[in-house]
């Protein structure tokens, strides 16, 4: 636990130091872009000190000029750092609300230009698809977990309707992305950080145009299978 609480400390001092670079940052951008950066380089110290080692597949996949909703599994604490510092494009996140409430960090958040969603308030939650989804048309790609918490044993759990009726309503393509990895660095049930290697695995973009809010069901189904399918090939290996 020595090395483990080594690097909670870490964490807990590099999110104040870089979070208040980014909230100053923040008054001096309207795009959110630069902060955004800042928070890659916050995720990167992290994974350094953590000894964690990342590959990176599937690059080609994606056009760093479209707009993507990127949708990923969601295994460990450390899903966040590591889709932040080697997913090399500019999104932002889909959130829930309780993150914005930690002090520095929930304000460098804003800045960013994240969106918070209430999970216990439907209506609010709606708020939060739509104006991502408004952001999305403008441009700006959105990143969300699906399954809305980290998984309890590893598995892919089944997952929640809000961000594809937010991609189906901007009409831009779902980036399945497959991380694989994380969860024994750090499971959920724990609070031991191991060090080990990750795969990020870039999926082919799947279109929306073709879905509606009412067959939205499908569009759930297909994704969901390419991340277990590919979440999967890794576990086998």
């Amino acid at each position: 636990m020595i090395r483990t609480t080594y690097i909670l400390i870490w964490v807990v001092l590099s999110t104040i130091f870089w979070g208040l670079i980014a909230i100053v940052i923040s008054f001096f951008t309207r795009t959110g872009n630069p902060v955004h950066i800042i928070a890659r380089i916050w995720a990167r110290g992290i994974l350094f000190v953590s000894r964690i080692k990342v590959t990176v597949n599937g690059l080609a996949n994606i056009d760093p000029t479209q707009s993507y909703v990127y949708m990923s599994n969601h295994q460990s604490n450390f899903d966040i750092p590591v889709l932040l510092a080697y997913l090399p494009v500019q999104f932002r996140w889909l959130a829930k609300a309780e993150l914005f409430k930690i002090p520095i960090f929930g304000r460098a958040m804003r800045g960013a230009g994240y969106v918070k969603i209430d999970r216990f308030n439907q209506k609010a939650a709606f708020e939060s698809i739509n104006e991502a989804a408004g952001k999305m048309k403008n441009g700006v790609s959105v990143m969300i977990f699906p399954e809305g918490t980290r998984s309890l044993d590893g598995n892919i759990r089944s997952f929640k309707k809000g961000g594809f009726i937010m991609a189906v309503d901007a009409g831009v393509p779902i980036v399945p992305v497959v991380l694989k990895g994380t969860w024994p660095i750090m499971a959920k049930s724990s609070l031991r950080i191991n060090n080990g290697e990750v795969s990020l695995n870039i999926e082919t973009p799947i279109a929306t145009t073709d879905y509606t809010r009412e067959n939205k069901d499908d569009l759930i189904q297909c994704v969901r299978a390419v991340i277990k399918d590919g979440f999967e090939k890794g576990k086998s290996t």
